[in-house]
């Protein structure tokens, strides 16, 4: 396999990592010794970006390099969340371990994203592309939904909930009667000069009473079932699109900064 490496580089052939689940192939840059695989953050923009695919969320910002070295490549983990397995073996991190072609490369486990190192198809089906320009960098992670989005609307969902079941009250009014017949039939019960199954009568009329004359209500603060209505929807909004009314929370962390100038 070695050789073949050679060759490739020999001839000017380029090598290429191939997306297994959705046949999509990103071309390793030629003459980089250091090829980063991940997604992007605020400061760094990863070689190989795989933010725009399907199952990423396994995939840590800077989760593993490829390392050029002569004719030799070589894969490092670079300390991921997840793991990163090479041949469905998990890799040590920061630990180099040489590449073969048609190896298998899985960024997490499960083989949820899987990456075949192999040379450059000539194939029409499959688009061959590296991700490292800025504006297409922006657009992947404009596209990609981060955990942080995630938790806090999930956490801003259940505080609506919560404000909802706060706000609200539910109670019964019971009228006095129902009340002192149930009273009376246990004062019954208790005494034995008087016939027990008086006292049960008593507590039946008492409960039927009750039950056909006592009312039922509930209050629901307005302003709390509105600011619960805005929470959920914005909590719904992070979470599916990683905005809420037009807004990231990458918005929120410069404002302080706009509020300084």
């Amino acid at each position: 396999m070695q050789e073949d490496i050679e060759t490739v580089n020999n001839i000017n052939l380029t090598l290429e990592l191939l997306h297994v689940q959705s046949n999509r192939s990103f071309d390793l840059p030629a003459n980089q010794e250091v090829i980063r695989i991940g997604k992007p953050n605020e400061l760094i923009v990863p070689d190989i970006n795989l933010a725009d695919l399907a199952g990423t969320d396994i995939v840590s910002r800077q989760h593993a390099e490829i390392q050029g070295d002569g004719n030799n490549y070589y894969l490092i983990d670079l300390g991921s969340v997840n793991g990163t397995y090479l041949n469905d073996v998990v890799l040590e991190p920061k630990k180099r371990y040489l590449l073969n072609l048609s190896d298998r490369i899985s960024l997490g486990r499960e083989n949820k994203v899987t990456l075949i190192f192999q040379h450059k198809q000539s194939s029409p089906l499959k688009t061959s592309q590296t991700l490292f320009q800025p504006q297409v960098a922006k657009q992947a992670q404009g596209n990609s939904i981060d955990k942080t989005s995630k938790v806090v609307g999930l956490a801003l969902m259940v505080a609506s909930i919560i404000i909802v079941a706060a706000s609200t009250q539910v109670g019964i009014f019971v009228r006095i009667p129902g009340v002192l017949l149930c009273v009376a039939g246990t004062v019954f019960l208790f005494q034995r000069r008087f016939n027990r199954n008086w006292g049960w009568v008593l507590i039946a009329l008492g409960a039927a009473l009750i039950l056909f004359t006592g009312n039922v209500f509930a209050s629901i603060n307005l302003l709390a079932i509105i600011a619960s209505a805005a929470l959920f929807v914005a909590g719904y909004k992070l979470m599916t699109t990683g905005k809420a009314f037009n807004h990231s929370l990458q918005d929120l962390r410069s404002l302080p900064k706009f509020l300084k100038k």
